[in-house]
């Protein structure tokens, strides 16, 4: 059982940053702006009131806290401590109800409780860790089946490489320069076979878009740049 897949470099990057999570005009503008979109398409799919949520990867806790909200009890794992602290010091300011957050890698968090979540969420993670496949089979194992499991990463093309890379950390200063790796992308039918291999049916995907002169983000069809999967577990 892989309980070591991390990246030392990334855990620091987010950590030097994490005092910045909640500030909506940080660097984490971009996660503040899509989260209602993703989690619409989430609760839109699997109904999160009264459901047990795991959010994979939660960070600072921008979905983990917004799902919570949303009715569900809510367990957010990081490896990166001080984002973890953060997470936690907002749910008390905030008052927000069944969140909790672990310092745990997904991998051993399945050993210790696997078929346990009714819904499991891995956002904008898969890009930064060095097995996304192992994040992929833990969180089959982590949830009940007939349960659902999302995911959200990047495409791996020319397009994205000018979007994602040079665009949001170069041009428009969306994200901080050397957020992500273009080798490290992932083509939507990798991740799905990734999926497949371990017994996730792909349900659904959106892809999420950017207009640079209103600021706009929306949901639709094209997955060239960001997109999301859902998947269900059936056996």
């Amino acid at each position: 059982m892989n309980t070591s897949n991390v990246d030392p470099a990334e855990l620091a990057k987010f950590s030097d940053l994490a005092h910045r999570w909640w500030d909506v005009n940080s660097e984490f503008r971009p996660l503040h702006q899509i989260n209602p979109l993703r989690l619409d398409w989430i609760n839109g799919l699997a109904g999160l009131k009264d459901k047990r949520v795991l959010d994979v990867g939660c960070g600072g806790g921008i979905l983990a806290d917004a799902m919570a909200r949303a009715g569900a009890t809510v367990t957010g794992i990081d490896l990166a401590t001080k984002s973890l602290k953060v997470a936690q010091l907002h749910a008390l300011e905030s008052q927000t109800p069944n969140v909790n957050y672990r310092e745990i890698s997904a991998e051993a968090l399945a050993a210790e409780t696997p078929a346990q979540f009714d819904v499991v969420t891995c956002m904008e993670m898969l890009e930064h860790v060095p097995d996304p496949a192992s994040i992929v089979k833990a969180c089959a194992t982590l949830v009940k089946p007939g349960g659902w499991v999302f995911f959200s990463t990047l495409n791996r093309n020319p397009k994205s490489f000018l979007f994602a890379i040079i665009g949001a950390e170069y041009v428009l200063n969306l994200l901080p320069k050397g957020t992500h790796e273009y080798a490290k992308f992932i083509r939507p039918a990798e991740l799905a076979a990734d999926c497949r291999s371990v017994g996730l049916d792909v349900q659904a995907s959106k892809g999420l878009q950017y207009n640079p002169i209103t600021r706009r983000y929306w949901l639709d069809g094209n997955t060239s740049v960001n997109y999301m999967l859902a998947t269900r577990r059936f056996d």
